[in-house]
């Protein structure tokens, strides 16, 4: 078990003044099976109106608009969060039960249809195919599936934007945390496996000191249905453990994404980020 605080910041700077902005935020993590949220807090300035929701998902929302005239906008979100290492799994399906499960609720049938962000390449879902003939338990197939993803996409910045598809990434071989989960997504998908997209936080230290605030990043990771929900980083090429933080799931990243909205004024913006994470206990 890990104590970890999170400080998430970020927002955009115009280019000229903005007279009304209409957001929404998800930036805080929610209390689930493996982690505990003893407090968190999410700020915006400028001042404005706003309501708490939780969306669809299960995802916690802070809605907002700006209607006095503004140059920037910054949203700091605190939080510290108490993360386990993941419970052990012991309910596996056949590959015949999960094509008759997979259709009895809505949470699995909903991470069955590709979207635009996760259709495959060809060539993926033909590994798709390949991989999960070589395994009998669905469980088994879709961990190698996602562990050959993390192997055969390189993690590069600045190769693609948060626009770019799973075949887009896959093509160029590069991608960062979205891009390779919208690939495994994808390719899990391919195969009548329901899978979905996580959006959180990750410690970058393996063994994080405690008391070192260090610089965190928001992240991506992929979950699938065989039974129960198991999830994989095939970024980093590790199980889910105590040092990813959740903060929500979707069918990809826009229904997780930080932070989206509208606004009036100048069509130029810069968005800036930055997360640091300190482990305290």
């Amino acid at each position: 078990m890990k104590r970890l605080r999170i400080t998430h910041s970020t927002g955009y700077r115009y280019e000229g003044e903005v007279t009304a902005s209409y957001n929404e935020a998800r930036m805080l993590p929610i209390s689930a099976e493996r982690q505990l949220v003893l407090h968190s807090n999410l700020e915006v300035e400028p001042v404005s109106s706003h309501h708490q929701y939780t969306d669809y998902w299960g995802t916690r929302v802070l809605a907002f608009d700006v209607l006095a005239p503004h140059r920037e906008l910054t949203l700091s979100a605190s939080s510290l969060v108490e993360v386990l290492d993941p419970l052990p799994h012991d309910s596996a399906l056949t590959w015949d039960e999960l094509r008759h499960v997979r259709f009895t609720a809505g949470e699995y049938v909903q991470q069955l249809p590709q979207t635009q962000l996760t259709e495959p390449a060809d060539e993926v879902a033909g590994i798709a195919a390949t991989v999960v003939g070589l395994h009998e338990d669905p469980c088994e197939a879709a961990l190698a599936l996602c562990r050959r993803v993390g192997e055969s996409v390189e993690y590069v910045t600045g190769v693609t934007g948060v626009t770019s598809t799973a075949a887009d990434a896959w093509a160029e071989g590069k991608g960062v945390c979205q891009d390779i989960t919208h690939i495994a997504i994808g390719a899990l998908r391919s195969v009548g496996i329901p899978a979905r997209y996580v959006s959180g936080y990750l410690h970058p230290s393996p063994e994080p000191v405690v008391g070192e605030t260090v610089v965190g990043e928001s992240h991506a990771w992929v979950e699938w249905f065989c039974g129960s929900w198991h999830g994989y980083d095939p970024t980093n090429r590790v199980e889910i453990g105590d040092r990813h933080v959740r903060v929500g799931h979707g069918r990809d990243y826009t229904d997780v994404a930080p932070l989206r909205g509208v606004y009036a004024g100048p069509t130029a913006s810069e968005l800036f980020v930055t997360v640091e994470i300190t482990r305290e206990a």
